[in-house]
């Protein structure tokens, strides 16, 4: 059994909130460790669930780690993949990058299949087509990946789809090959960028980070580094929402505004109040907000993760928005959790809807299927009449850094109750 939270909503919510280091960027962070013998020092740690699973696989394979607050030390002296723990290994579909950051030290491994969000089909085909192409065998056989490997090779990589975890395991595979590494049709999201520039503090030499082409020399060796992960851009949109969803004020701190780009865009379309300070967004609760047309895309485009964070917003809007996720099917689980608290939704097929606004949000309850759906839950759950319990909170622990606390300094009312 897992916590779960109960929600008092229609609370004023006023003060500061500051954002912490971003998921998706610690965990290829931790994952670039593996690359060298020698220690790395990883600051800005966010201290989620995902986080916590992936160090502990990195132990379970006699990974030297060492955790003081937000500051961690790997030292990959030493790897023994046969001894990784499966059952944390298949908790976070973080791990698949094990496959990219493993290939150039150790020849031959066995891993079980990555977990992560109930989200729809999520193969992870692109991934190990790219990285054969430097020279990989993996052959699956039941739940076990058997990969091996005599020589990595660069070889030029046209990637299928605009992959993040495709393009970083290329990416952590490729930096130690012989030869050259083209990668065509790369990611070029902020975290995508914040693996290039730690593997460049080690030695590698990348060029192309931020673009949909990378280039990559291999070099013989890297070396341990210091490094900072990047502000989270979800966590921060999601904090900027519920300023706007909520009666008062919020000031959301240690923003990269530029990783936000068009998702502010969006806020400023849908008619949110929201100023910007170099580092900050100060945002305040939004009466009058209006439908719009918005689709997840590749950055600098819309971020998937941010599509379930709005849709609260658009409960509030006047008119019909539509939203679109062209990549996961089953991204709108948390649609039918949405309907039990009264939310006027249409599906139009498994990448469309239409959200209808304004709709009065009551109390019930409802279950988290995914980090972000389950964000979702919690602020839409913040604007609603009444109680809200929210069921298996552990897919929002997985992304989300002691929410209730948080949110209970800025005067919402939120309890963590475990089962």
């Amino acid at each position: 059994m897992t916590d779960k939270f109960v929600i008092q909503g229609e609370k004023k919510l006023n003060g500061e909130v500051e954002v912490r280091g971003s998921k998706n960027a610690a965990g290829p962070a931790l994952m670039a460790c593996l690359l060298t013998q020698e220690e790395c020092v990883i600051d800005n740690l966010p201290l989620i669930e995902d986080i916590s699973s992936t160090l502990d696989v990195l132990k379970s394979m006699g990974v030297k780690v060492s955790v003081n607050g937000r500051i961690v030390k790997v030292e990959a002296e030493n790897i023994s993949p046969e001894k990784v723990d499966f059952e944390k290994f298949s908790k976070t579909r973080i791990s698949v990058l094990f496959f990219g950051a493993l290939l150039p030290r150790v020849g031959n491994f066995k891993m079980p299949p990555p977990g992560g969000d109930r989200i729809g089909l999520r193969p992870i085909s692109v991934q190990l087509r790219a990285l054969e192409k430097l020279g990989a065998k993996i052959e699956r056989e039941g739940d076990i990946y058997k990969v091996s490997c005599k020589k990595l090779v660069g070889s030029e990589i046209v990637l299928e789809e605009f992959s993040v975890t495709a393009t970083e395991a290329v990416m952590l595979a490729a930096v130690l090959a012989e030869g050259t590494t083209i990668i065509k049709g790369a990611a070029s999201e902020p975290h995508v960028q914040d693996l290039g520039e730690m593997l460049l503090k080690m030695g590698a030499k990348i060029k192309g980070l931020g673009t949909h082409t990378i280039k990559i020399e291999g070099v013989e060796k890297l070396h341990g580094c210091n490094h900072r992960i990047i502000p989270d851009p979800i966590e921060a949109g999601t904090f900027i929402v519920i300023g706007a969803m909520a009666p008062g004020k919020i000031k959301v701190t240690g923003v990269n505004l530029s990783h936000l780009d068009l998702f502010l865009a969006k806020l400023e379309e849908i008619g949110v109040n929201f100023e910007r300070g170099e580092n900050y967004v100060i945002v305040s609760h939004s009466p009058n907000l209006k439908a719009i047309k918005v689709q997840a895309l590749p950055y600098p485009g819309f971020p998937t993760d941010l599509l379930p964070i709005i849709i609260p917003l658009l409960l509030s809007a006047e008119g019909k928005s539509l939203v679109h996720d062209p990549l996961y099917e089953n991204r709108f689980n948390y649609i039918q959790e949405l309907k039990k608290m009264g939310a006027n939704i249409e599906m139009v097929d498994p990448h469309r809807i239409f959200v209808f606004g304004p709709t009065k949000l009551s109390g019930a309850g409802i279950d988290s299927w995914d980090i972000r759906g389950g964000a979702c839950l919690v602020i839409a759950a913040l604007a609603a009449e009444g109680q809200t319990i929210i069921e298996n909170v552990f897919q929002i622990d997985r992304g989300y850094e002691k929410i209730e606390e948080r949110l209970s300094e800025l005067g919402a009312d939120v309890k963590r109750i475990s089962n």
